[in-house]
């Protein structure tokens, strides 16, 4: 065996790796981004799940807003108040005051509720059935399809389907947003924690349509806005919508909605 063959060839391997590592180190140091030491100690502090629910892209996205003052202390929706109060420490800021938001469905159809067009068989996603004709086998085209997509990608378990449509535990749910993206129909948003008065619909077809599709869709009446003393409600496109920031929860639209689509 020629072992001075092997011992040249091992030695050429090391060299070789000696001067890439070399032109490496020299590289990483000349074209280094310098990364803020508040940027750094904001990351250390944040959840980490780089789910976007802030409005940036990841964890270090916003960490770099709240330092460039683009973005709150209290963005991070999941971190909640106990990381808000860390970034304000971290940034010498008064942490203010923290709004908790959870996740909210706007649908109310369930399978007593909503009458349908036809027998679905296709695949048990909401994204397949929402390319099906008529947007799903509901005779609401807005109305919640009932096979979870938001629940799959909810990391908490937040959210069921109970009935035929997605329900979110408020006090699971760290608001990430993640069900928002997941939806194909639009019917999850984010609201306030304590926004305990909420409209459980997304149709906006007129009320004849609504009101023949599902027996819990909102006709556009306007009960709730003329009943709402505080201008909290306007009825836009055939369906009510709250202004939370004028919204005192008092629940009075609930009792008049005739269609009991108001949730309190």
């Amino acid at each position: 065996m020629d072992y001075q063959g092997i011992i040249t060839a091992v030695a050429v391997v090391a060299g070789c790796g000696v001067v890439i590592s070399i032109f490496l180190s020299i590289f990483a140091a000349r074209f280094a981004v310098p990364v803020n030491k508040k940027e750094e100690e904001i990351i250390s502090v944040l959840p980490g799940n780089n789910c976007g629910g802030c409005g940036y892209p990841g964890c270090s996205g916003l960490a770099a807003a709240i330092v460039g003052g683009t973005a709150e202390v209290s963005g991070c929706p999941v971190g909640g108040k106990d990381v808000a109060d860390k970034i304000a420490k971290i940034m010498g800021v008064d942490p203010g005051q923290f709004v908790r938001k959870v996740a909210f469905v706007r649908c109310h159809g369930t399978c007593q509720m909503a009458g349908e067009y036809y027998n679905y068989t296709g695949p048990k996603d909401c994204r397949s059935e929402a390319i099906a004709p008529g947007r799903g086998s509901k005779m609401c085209d807005s109305g919640c399809l009932g096979f979870g997509s938001c629940q799959k990608v909810c990391d908490n378990d937040a959210i069921t389907i109970v009935d035929g449509i997605a329900v979110v535990d408020p006090e699971k749910c760290g608001a990430c947003g993640q069900c928002v993206k997941a939806c194909p129909m639009g019917l999850i948003e984010i609201v306030p924690y304590d926004a305990n008065v909420r409209v459980a619909c997304s149709s906006k077809d007129k009320g004849n349509i609504t009101a023949k599709a599902c027996k819990a869709g909102c006709v556009g009446c306007g009960i709730c806005a003329k009943t709402c003393r505080f201008g909290a409600i306007t009825v836009t496109d055939n369906l009510a919508h709250i202004d939370y920031d004028k919204c005192t929860r008092c629940g009075e639209c609930a009792e008049k909605c005739p269609k009991k689509i108001i949730t309190v």
